[in-house]
This record gives structure tokens, C-alpha cells and sequence, in this order.
């Protein structure tokens, strides 16, 4: 047990190194969303040598124009079977944000690379970034400003008095990441680590002013434990801070076996946002598909504002192995505990 201790400790100065939220895009399901925590994340795939996937989130269904959120990612592990003692990562990610009246829309294409090295046979360092571009926009036709006002109504036609410069802004941006994984056997996985984004802190505005989105800190540690023949317990944490905001998140789920060696699984767990959420989650795995729902059940005061109606969100993951490949131990395809 103490050694598992010293590895954790690397784990927690990585993640309390955080010191996000709010605004940009996230997923509760952060652990589905590899690419857009951590760029290291990138190739780093404990249960196999590649991965597609894709995300939905829907919330605040009570408003007219509820808030939709969608990714969709690739990853690849490169050079695993030429380097001894590491691979390399590559990968791709589409992120799609559609909100309120005015269709405030979001559309984000990043590319990552990231690097995996071995420290002996049962830890792995990561470090990794990306870069990409991004375009916001609003439709200007769909929104009414107080200067609009004729004394019965909203008039579109009025002048609104807004300095807008422009409908649209687009801006490139940069993330870096780092993790570490300790994996001592086959019952035992622990995983961790540290991102910034916008490091770069783009210019975002609709206005002729200097906005810049400031520096996002994010932390996460998941572990994967196996308690026996046919359940796995897979409890994790995630915290992220930006601009005086700050996301914590915390809870676990469970995969039990159903046949043929994880062939076929199926998922249960809750999670927990802090002040804000209770998240339930559920989920089916089939072959190399992996399929999980959750539910968000509002808690904190604005639950009576979306008439107690949470979030609810999607993946499907594809996790393959590449074919007629021999790894050795130092190599092996399943760094994490299976069935």
C-alpha cells in the first residue's frame, strides 16, 4: 500500500497543480472526453491502440433554445511496436456548441500530438498539446436589446445601439497537457493528470474591444480497480478552475462482466458536481462498442430556473486493437485491468 501511496502523490501534485469551467465546452462524462481534457490524453489508451468516439450533451431544456453540446474525436497510437520503451500519439477533435435565441454557435477543429514513455514496467509519463482554430458566431436577426423597446414590445426594426463590429470572430488556440499512470498488475490502474488551455489566451469578442479567454486549469485522477472475476470499479475526480470559476467533480461507476470476457458489459455509477449536480450514469458495451447515458439532476438554486429539468448526455466509443501486432509486457495492449 505504500507504494501505491508514493505513486498517487505524483498523481495529486499534477492534479492540484490546477489551480474552467464554467463556459467553455465540457462533458460530465469527462472520461469519455479524452481530447478535450487533456491533450496528453492523445494515443493514451490503457484498453487498446486506437479509439473514435463521439459526445451529445442537451441542457436547460426549459428554455426556448436549449444548449446542445457535440464533439466528435480520433486517436491513434504510432510506433508502438518499433519503440522499446514508448509510442507516439496522434489525433483529431470537432467540437460543436449551439446556444440560446440568437444561436450563439461554436465550432472548434483541433489536432494533437502527444509522446508516452515508460518509466520501467508499470508507470508511463505522457506529455502532449494541440492547436486548433475556432469560429463563434451569432445570428444578430434573432436578438432584441433593451434600446429596442417602443413601450409595448420588442421592435427588431428599431436601431439596437449595440457597438457589434461583427456577427462572427474566429481565433486560433493552443492546449498542453501532462499525465502519469501507475499500473503495478493486472488488478490495479491509477491514472492522473494536469492541462492548460488557451494557453495562447486568445482574442474573443463580437465587440471592438480586447477580450481574451483567460487560462483554463484542469486536473483529473481515474483509477480502475478489479475486485473480482467479473466486476471492475472505476472511481475518478476532476476539477477544473477559469477566471475565478471552478468545476469539481467527483463519484465512480462499475463494469461487471456478462460474457466472453467483457465481450459484453454493463455500467452503473454516480458522480457529483459540486454545487451544482448529481450525475446517474448508465452504459452497455458490446464487442468494441461502448455505449453510456447520464442523467444530471440540478441541485443547487437554479433547478427551479430550468423547472428541475437536468442535462442528459451521450457517448459511443469504438476502442480497437491493431491486428497481427505482438507486444511485449513493457508493450502489451491492456495496460489497465480487463476481463
Amino acid at each position: 500500500m505504500r507504494k501505491y501511496l508514493q505513486h498517487i502523490s505524483i498523481i495529486c501534485c499534477l492534479a492540484a497543480a490546477s489551480p474552467a469551467a464554467a463556459q467553455d465546452l465540457h462533458f460530465s462524462q469527462f472520461f469519455n472526453s479524452p481530447l478535450s481534457t487533456n491533450p496528453a490524453n492523445t494515443g493514451f489508451i490503457p484498453d487498446g491502440n486506437y479509439r473514435l468516439g463521439i459526445n451529445y450533451r442537451n441542457q436547460w431544456a426549459s428554455i426556448p433554445v436549449p444548449y446542445k453540446t457535440m464533439s466528435a474525436f480520433g486517436d491513434f497510437q504510432l510506433f508502438r511496436d518499433r519503440l522499446t520503451y514508448g509510442w507516439v500519439g496522434i489525433g483529431g477533435m470537432v467540437l460543436r456548441d449551439v446556444a440560446g435565441s440568437g444561436n450563439l454557435s461554436s465550432t472548434k477543429a483541433y489536432g494533437s500530438i502527444a509522446y508516452h514513455q515508460l518509466l520501467g514496467q508499470s508507470s508511463l509519463l505522457s506529455a502532449g498539446f494541440n492547436v486548433g482554430y475556432a469560429d463563434k458566431r451569432v445570428d444578430l436577426t434573432k436578438l432584441t436589446f433593451g434600446s429596442q423597446w417602443n413601450g409595448q414590445f420588442f421592435d427588431s426594426q428599431m436601431t439596437s445601439g449595440e457597438p457589434i463590429t461583427a456577427a462572427a470572430t474566429g481565433y486560433f488556440d493552443m492546449q498542453v497537457g501532462m499525465n502519469y499512470a501507475y499500473f503495478p498488475n493486472d488488478l490495479v490502474y491509477i491514472n492522473g493528470g494536469f492541462s492548460v488551455h488557451h494557453v495562447n489566451e486568445p482574442r474573443e469578442t463580437f465587440y471592438n474591444g480586447d477580450n481574451t479567454i483567460k487560462r483554463r486549469y484542469i486536473g483529473f485522477l481515474n483509477a480502475s480497480l478489479k475486485v473480482t472475476d467479473d466486476i471492475i470499479v472505476n472511481p475518478g475526480a476532476y476539477y477544473a478552475r477559469q477566471s475565478g470559476a471552478s468545476e469539481t467533480m467527483f463519484g465512480a461507476y462499475a463494469a461487471y462482466n456478462l460474457a466472453n470476457h467483457g465481450e459484453q458489459q454493463v455500467f452503473g455509477g454516480v458522480y457529483y458536481r459540486m454545487k451544482d449536480a448529481y450525475v446517474a450514469l448508465v452504459g452497455y458495451q458490446v464487442g468494441n462498442f461502448r455505449l453510456m447515458f447520464n442523467y444530471d439532476v440540478t441541485s443547487s438554486e437554479l433547478a427551479a430556473s430550468n423547472s428541475r429539468q437536468g442535462a442528459y448526455e451521450l457517448s459511443l466509443l469504438y476502442i480497437g486493437l491493431y491486428p497481427n501486432r505482438s507486444f511485449s509486457r513493457a508493450t502489451r495492449h491492456t495496460i489497465c485491468p480487463s476481463f
